[in-house]
Order: C-alpha cells, then sequence, then structure tokens
C-alpha cells in the first residue's frame, strides 16, 4: 500500500510540473569571403539572425553568434533559435560581420533569406565583402 501511495504522489507530482521549453532550432553556415588574404589573430565575427520584415524600424536580433575567428575562411557558425519566435508574414534574413580592432574589414553586402521552416539548405553560405 505503502508503495501505491509513493506511485501516485510521484504521478501527480510530475504532472504539476511545467511543461519543459520547445526545442531550439538552428542554422548552421559557414561565412566566405573572395580576396586571396588571411585573417589576422585579431578579427572577431559576427553572424546575426534577424527579423527583417519592418522597413522603417531596426531589425529584431532573434540570435547572435560573436567572438574571435578561429582559423581562415570558410568560418563556421551556429545560430540557434526558438521556432516560437517565428511569425507567419515575417520576413528573416541573416548577416555577417568581420571585425580586425573594432574596425569593420568585411559585411554581407546582400540579402541571405532564410525561411525558418526547416527547409532552409543548410550549411547556409554567407558571402562577406571587403569595406574599401
Amino acid at each position: 500500500m505503502k508503495k501505491l501511495t509513493l506511485l501516485a504522489a510521484a504521478t501527480l507530482l510530475s504532472a504539476c510540473q511545467s511543461p519543459p521549453p520547445a526545442d531550439k532550432v538552428g542554422l548552421d553556415g559557414e561565412v566566405f569571403y573572395l580576396q586571396r588574404i588571411a585573417l589576422p589573430p585579431s578579427a572577431t565575427l559576427s553572424v546575426s539572425l534577424q527579423d527583417v520584415s519592418l522597413a522603417d524600424a531596426p531589425a529584431v536580433v532573434l540570435d547572435e553568434q560573436k567572438g574571435p575567428v578561429k582559423g581562415q575562411v570558410p568560418l563556421p557558425f551556429h545560430l540557434s533559435y526558438d521556432p516560437a519566435q517565428v511569425k507567419p508574414g515575417h520576413r528573416y534574413s541573416v548577416s555577417a560581420r568581420i571585425e580586425v580592432n573594432g574596425e569593420l574589414m568585411f559585411i554581407t553586402t546582400e540579402n541571405h533569406a532564410v525561411q525558418l521552416d526547416g527547409n532552409d539548405p543548410q550549411p547556409l553560405k554567407i558571402r562577406v565583402d571587403a569595406i574599401r
């Protein structure tokens, strides 16, 4: 009888727990440039996933990866997002930039649209262009 009471109590307690948060999903990709130059050790890479739906308002960042560059191009990245943040009819884009000592060296100049419906080709290939 004692075991049955413990089992019933455990079942009730597990039912009272809040559901786990929805798993985040992600986008994997790599950033590259066409110039045949090596990045200095002080280079940093920033890649962001943004909601770019509103033309007259700043983009809403869903996730951003930022940090020192490890190695040379192509530079891998991973962005995570909560599928609950994805709104029907909104437009999403991935952008990247490479800075050296706080000074912009490369940036995306084209729109890299993503659908966030699970059908985006992966790995994403994000080209950045040199700032002249």
